[in-house]
């Protein structure tokens, strides 16, 4: 219910605030599947703020909506506990969920209004960073309400001052409440009249860290955030890495990532999606601190949009004068895209937070891809830094 409340609010509020969709011009059945199998490429044509800000923000909603109905891992609290990260990770795959139903599902964008059946928004950034950057807002967020929020409500019983705290600095997690019928404010295991009366005494439910298992994961699921700096300008995005452990230091790793290119010529805008597999390197370490070095080979897809002005304002002048319906994306952009070989080398350095979880602090590797350089920009070669979370399954 919590779920069909989220999805109902923002679609109403797509038909009331979008033309485009509340007129697609496009029979609905037929729309429909020209949206769903109209998806490839990275970009969607959506400014930086809908794509990098506004989705994540709906992914950390969704996983909100999940941990306050999933009995298991309720009221954990941020920490090391691999309990917590559990929970988050386990938000973090409903997000995803969330988000593709969103997306192409019987309610969604492709279904009201036939949003991907138009150039150029086909592209499959929102299923990649609303899960990704939703996962590291709900992260900030419990960070926040651990380490800040919790301190200053220690200092104050004014009702108005701490409801404002923790609504303001908890924005996903509040929406989130109100999707469940609770108060903005409220927290799992914290009775939200006495929180209003009494001071609080720190996050309920928070438990010590699990003992640490010895060993390395055979398995390993990480999402990561990262530019690529080429030789026109940087591209910035994200994605998903997946690592089974060969040998005690030999892993096979597959990668899939996506960004989208900035500093291009004006009425041009470009994309750039990887996806490579091969082995990785680590040393035989015991701390906390785990390099590696990686050789990965596969393919790449670059995808450029190109607006023309001049068209657009012929066509809408028509439909002015004519009555005939205002023109769409198809009409005055052309879209172009070319595959090739891709190869990245390069070393990173994760931190063992626990067993369940560590931190990718850094990977550099150098990218290159054999693709024919288009107009407005060349094929992706340069360096490429991640950063992001890590999953070790198989050791807890």
């Amino acid at each position: 219910m919590q779920f069909g409340r989220f999805l109902l609010i923002e679609n109403g509020w797509r038909y009331a605030s979008e033309e485009a969709t509340r007129h697609s011009h496009m029979p609905f059945f037929k729309g429909y599947v020209d949206s769903v199998t109209n998806l490839h490429g990275w970009a969607d044509g959506n400014p930086f703020l809908d794509n990098y800000i506004g989705h994540p923000m709906q992914g950390s909603v969704s996983g909100f909506i999940w941990t306050q109905n999933d009995p298991r891992y309720r009221n954990v609290a941020f920490g090391r506990d691999p309990e917590y990260w559990k929970s988050r990770l386990r938000a973090a795959a409903f997000a995803w969920g969330y988000s593709t139903l969103s997306e192409i599902g019987p309610i969604s964008e492709a279904s009201i209004g036939n949003i991907q059946a138009k150039i150029p928004e086909q592209g499959f950034v929102d299923h990649v960073i609303t899960p990704v950057f939703g996962l590291a807002l709900m992260i900030g967020e419990d960070a926040m309400d651990r380490y800040i929020i919790r301190r200053f409500e220690q200092r104050t019983t004014n009702r108005v001052y701490r409801i404002l705290l923790r609504g303001g600095l908890n924005p996903t997690r509040s929406f989130a409440n109100v999707m469940g019928g609770r108060w903005p404010w409220a927290r799992d295991g914290d009775e939200s009249e006495r929180f209003l009366s009494v001071s609080s005494t720190g996050p309920s439910g928070l438990r010590k860290p699990a003992e640490l298992r010895r060993g390395v994961p055979p398995y390993e699921f990480a999402v990561n955030s990262y530019f690529l700096k080429g030789a026109v300008g940087v591209c910035i995005g994200g994605g998903s890495t997946v690592a089974a452990r060969l040998h005690v230091q030999w892993q096979i790793v597959g990668d899939v990532s996506g960004c989208k290119m900035t500093r291009l010529e004006a009425n041009l805008s470009g994309d750039s999606m990887t996806y490579v597999l091969g082995p990785r390197w680590t040393p035989p370490l015991s701390g906390r601190w785990r390099p590696y070095f990686q050789v990965l080979g596969g393919g790449s897809k670059v995808t450029q949009e190109l607006m023309m002005p001049e068209q657009k304002a012929i066509l809408e002048l028509k439909a002015q004068r004519t009555g005939a319906p205002v023109p769409d994306h198809t009409e005055y952009t052309r879209q172009f895209d070319t595959v090739g070989v891709a190869l990245i080398a390069g070393v990173g350095l994760d931190y063992k937070v626990n067993n369940a979880i560590a931190l990718r602090l850094v990977s550099v590797d150098y990218t290159r891809a054999w693709i024919h350089d288009m107009t407005g920009f060349a094929a992706p070669r340069g360096v490429q830094v991640k950063a992001g979370l890590v999953l070790h399954i198989g050791t807890w």
